[in-house]
């Protein structure tokens, strides 16, 4: 929550450094709005800013130029203008006053170079920029039918409820229906926490910490290394900071080798992922037998719906897939993708909303 508290209240000091009221008082009323909302959701963030910070009309355009330059990604809410050069402001401690501490101009231009760059070259500043934006990205989620039924306009005909209806008012005035719900499709995510993975694995995890606050019954998130992790439990928590720490508590293996195919094959006796997108975050370092890899990724391949391997390295124009966990796995692959950058990530969480696109 403090990390929240942060962000928002350098937010708030933006907003006033472009001549929106957004005071103490109103900086307040936002996050305890902030408190009852889902702050994965940039939506709920966006609105709550907007109903709580802006005292008269004009501030409303300032206040949509300022969100979209201070938080932004491309996928900012709908009828925002990104062409608005905004002067970024942290938050400060007291007797700062309205000077506050001034970071670098934050335009929407120099945002979006930021959403490109590779997080292992990031600074330390950028890269917990990254992790803001993170954050609030909606990590959508491919739908599925469900053999749930629910009142509709369309489908098949509900005849208990139509002859219920009829004895209430005394003659058939409509005929009722009803069809099948849909649900999100499940995603089981495999976060490779090995030495290799170092410089990444900490915004790989900060992805699955947006997915898995956005469908937290249908996401499932591993560690692997040199054993299997389950960490979904503790992805849960809503402030991204908290998770993180609560995940480092939980993951024994940190920053040691990878034995994948051992792993996989423990993945596959423990649990189901029929009918789930499996996503594995991995540079593909295998110290393991690499045949092993090979056998729990082609038993892996015919029991989910579709295998997405996200490699940081494929980010790069010059990469080859040649390690020997890479050879043995990619027949398996349905899309190989980069995990090195913001828009990377942004990416996947398109790929995510519907998997049945080809690569």
């Amino acid at each position: 929550m403090r990390d929240l508290a942060a962000t928002m209240t350098g937010f708030a000091r933006t907003l006033r450094a472009a001549g929106v009221g957004a005071d103490h008082e109103r900086t307040q009323n936002l996050l305890k709005a902030l408190g009852h909302l889902d702050v994965a959701r940039r939506e709920d963030v966006y609105w709550a800013g907007r109903l709580t910070l802006c005292a008269t009309p004009d501030d409303l355009p300032r206040y949509d130029r300022c969100f979209a330059a201070y938080f932004g990604g491309r996928r900012a809410v709908r009828g925002l203008t990104r062409a608005a050069t905004v002067t970024r402001h942290l938050a400060g401690g007291e007797g700062e006053g309205e000077r506050g501490q001034e970071a670098v101009l934050a335009t929407a231009s120099s945002l979006e170079v930021l959403r490109q760059r590779d997080v292992a070259a990031l600074s330390e500043a950028e890269r917990a920029e990254v992790h803001r934006m993170l954050a609030l990205l909606r990590a959508r989620r491919e739908r599925r039918l469900s053999r749930r039924l629910a009142p509709s306009r369309r489908g098949r005909l509900d005849q208990r409820r139509t002859v219920r209806e009829a004895l209430r008012k005394g003659d058939i005035a409509r005929l009722r229906h009803r069809d099948r719900t849909t649900r999100p499709r499940k995603v089981v995510l495999l976060v490779d926490v090995s030495g290799s993975m170092a410089p990444y694995a900490e915004t790989v995890l900060r992805f699955a910490h947006a997915m898995a606050r956005t469908e937290p019954r249908a996401t499932r998130v591993y560690s692997i290394g040199t054993r299997l992790t389950p960490i979904s439990v503790e992805l849960r928590h809503r402030d991204p900071g908290t998770a993180l720490a609560e995940v480092s508590k939980a993951i024994p293996d940190w920053s040691g080798g990878t034995r994948l195919g051992e792993e996989l094959r423990e993945l596959l006796t423990r649990t189901s992922v029929r009918g789930a997108i499996v996503v594995v975050a991995s540079d593909g370092w295998e110290r393991g037998d690499p045949a092993l890899l090979g056998e729990q990724m082609a038993r892996l391949a015919r029991q989910a719906r579709r295998v997405i391997w996200v490699n940081p390295h494929k980010g790069h124009e010059d990469y080859q897939p040649l390690t020997g966990g890479m050879r043995a796995a990619l027949p398996f692959i349905d899309d190989l993708v980069a995990g090195h950058s913001l828009a990377a990530f942004e990416e996947l969480s398109e790929r995510l909303s519907d998997a049945r696109r080809p690569a």
